[in-house]
């Protein structure tokens, strides 16, 4: 257990007491703040302008970082191990203040807002859910936020069940974390900030540590979660596999900066690019790429899953099978 973790995590939840009453659980209305840098109509729930952070010792950890969160999204941070991709999230969440440039909070500055409006609006879920989670049972860390904000008892009760419902652990709510499965513990730190209220969740790398099916069955959650309750999410994450499948937007992080942005098809398109940043393309891109740059085959562009391959692969089938080579 990281003692300074838990401790930063426990005053987070705490600070959020006295808060006044969220109308909704997960939904949050509109605020008429127009955020800093929004275009085109589009309200960002969150910007970074220009964030660069050096550490104790003069490393930098982070340079010019400037990039916008438009409410209802679903954005991934992609970067290999010591990219900072924590280092930014923490940031975000207004849990690191001492950096040059901005991080905005619907419009304001995040370092002018008090503990409390940061985490009445905005969460971040560790990487090790052990870091996060410390009541004896499920329903007490889940209540834990909401009971200090000050609802009352059935207020409480009625967010955390249906906090539990959306991450799928309803009829475990006596049972210690301690014997919830690692899945499950990290659904379980999901349902704390949703039980809180919270209209967008920050996530450090919420598949590692989970089998294949549990990556997907975290995906299809957090995939609910933006698309059915308007929950705005930011993923950090090295799973280039999971990305064209869920995320609307992707950002490259290398050694602290923003190397590429955009769509996952206009980030996953050069494989050397990818690899200068240690990472690489999703299987399927890579195998296209190879087909096409390599084997000369005409593909018209380069799919990112299984489905869109196997399109792309009947295209090129029925019309040299109608003798259009």
């Amino acid at each position: 257990m990281d003692d300074l973790k838990r401790t930063q995590n426990t005053e987070h939840r705490l600070k959020t007491k006295d808060n006044p009453p969220i109308p909704s659980l997960f939904k949050g209305g509109q605020r008429g703040v127009t955020a800093k840098g929004s275009e085109g109509g589009f309200r960002n729930a969150l910007s970074v302008e220009k964030l660069s952070y050096k550490y104790p010792d003069g490393t930098s950890a982070l340079t010019d970082i400037t990039f916008n969160v438009r409410k209802g999204k679903f954005i991934g941070l992609l970067g290999a191990n010591g990219s900072g991709k924590t280092t930014l999230l923490r940031a975000m969440d207004g849990l690191m203040k001492n950096f040059e440039g901005g991080v905005y909070l619907e419009g304001i500055d995040i370092r002018k807002l008090t503990p409390k409006q940061i985490y009445k609006k905005i969460g971040l879920v560790f990487q090790n859910p052990d870091d996060q989670l410390f009541a004896p049972t499920l329903f007490e860390d889940v209540a834990f936020g909401p009971l200090n904000m000050g609802f009352d008892a059935g207020e409480v009760k009625k967010r955390v069940l249906n906090a539990l419902n959306e991450v799928e652990l309803t009829g475990l709510e006596k049972k210690s974390v301690h014997n919830l499965s690692f899945g499950q513990r990290k659904r379980a730190c999901i349902a704390g900030l949703l039980a809180m209220g919270h209209e967008m969740l920050l996530l450090d790398e919420p598949t590692a540590g989970l089998d294949p099916m549990g990556e997907y069955r975290m995906m299809k959650l957090l995939q609910k979660l933006n698309k059915e309750n308007g929950v705005t999410i930011v993923m950090a994450t090295h799973s280039v596999d999971l990305v064209p499948l869920f995320l609307d937007e992707l950002y490259i992080l290398s050694k602290g900066r923003i190397t590429r942005g955009g769509t996952p098809e206009e980030v996953f398109n050069a494989p050397e690019d990818m690899s200068n940043v240690k990472l690489r393309l999703p299987h399927i891109a890579e195998l296209i790429y190879k087909l096409k740059h390599e084997d000369k085959l005409d593909f018209e562009r380069i799919p990112l899953t299984i489905g869109e391959a196997r399109r792309e692969i009947l295209k090129i089938y029925t019309y040299r099978k109608g003798d259009g080579r």
